[in-house]
């Protein structure tokens, strides 16, 4: 039997969180095709196109995508990408954890004070700020923090606060200094501010930034930003076989970081 865990706005296609099914060998393309086809009638149509698909608690998107077999005993969590239908705020489940990132536009608050600000009111949320430029798309975000996460608990971070370690690996870099003066904050620079913690607390922060957000859906498209910045090759990123190999590259060049 596969469990499937509806979050979020997918809830509403079904009038529950979640869902049984007793095949035992199936692909997440099977699995979508088969939520769409399960929705009871003048309920809404389950939207297969803003969700991130989660199997125990590994994302999708760093096995085989939409062609990950699932067996016996997986639970798959469903996450929609735009939570509530609101475009500020995407809710990501990550091993477990409560994530949230939004977007930070430009603003005359200093973001370096603005940030110091939020850890001080908000002790037991991690919060992180990356010029969102250097994000490629929602996608990628998760596959980092992921990254981080998974180190946390591994004990391998690349420094002793894990906010830190989430921006070294968007940078790339070993050299906390440089991940700083590269992703770091500034003025003059929309971010992407990732939330780590209970939800009610990131609920209550958001709320007190809300007027400093813009939507993050659509993403802006920093391909080709990314792709100069860390010298990534067409060569390089025909030898990826992937359906998104630019994202699996900047994923790949941030796990195997090193101190």
């Amino acid at each position: 039997m596969i469990t499937v865990k509806l979050l979020g706005g997918t809830k509403r296609s079904f009038l529950s969180d979640s869902i049984s099914i007793e095949k035992n060998i199936m692909t997440v393309s099977d699995l979508l095709v088969f939520l769409q086809n399960s929705v009871p009638k003048n309920m809404p149509a389950f939207d297969v196109q803003n969700i991130l698909v989660a199997i125990n608690g590994v994302d999708s998107s760093a096995l085989q995508g939409n062609e990950t077999s699932l067996k016996d005993g997986d639970t798959v969590s469903i996450i929609p990408i735009v939570h509530g239908g609101n475009k500020t705020r995407i809710d990501l489940g990550i091993l477990g954890y409560n994530a949230e990132v939004v977007r930070l536009g430009k603003t005359g608050t200093d973001p370096i004070q603005l940030l110091e600000s939020l850890r001080t009111g908000f002790p037991d949320v991690i919060i992180q700020g990356v010029k969102s430029k250097y994000v490629l798309n929602v996608k990628h975000a998760r596959r980092i923090i992921e990254i981080s996460l998974a180190a946390s608990r591994s004990g391998v971070m690349l420094s002793n606060k894990i906010e830190t370690d989430i921006l070294m690996r968007f940078a790339c870099s070993r050299q906390i200094s440089e991940a700083i003066s590269k992703v770091g904050l500034q003025t003059d620079n929309d971010s992407i501010l990732i939330m780590i913690g209970k939800k009610s607390l990131i609920g209550k922060l958001v709320a007190e930034i809300n007027p400093m957000l813009k939507p993050v859906i659509p993403f802006p498209d920093n391909t080709n930003f990314i792709k100069k910045e860390f010298k990534i090759t067409k060569k390089e990123l025909d030898c990826i076989i992937s359906k998104e190999p630019l994202e699996d590259l900047l994923a790949e060049k941030s796990a195997v970081l090193l101190h």
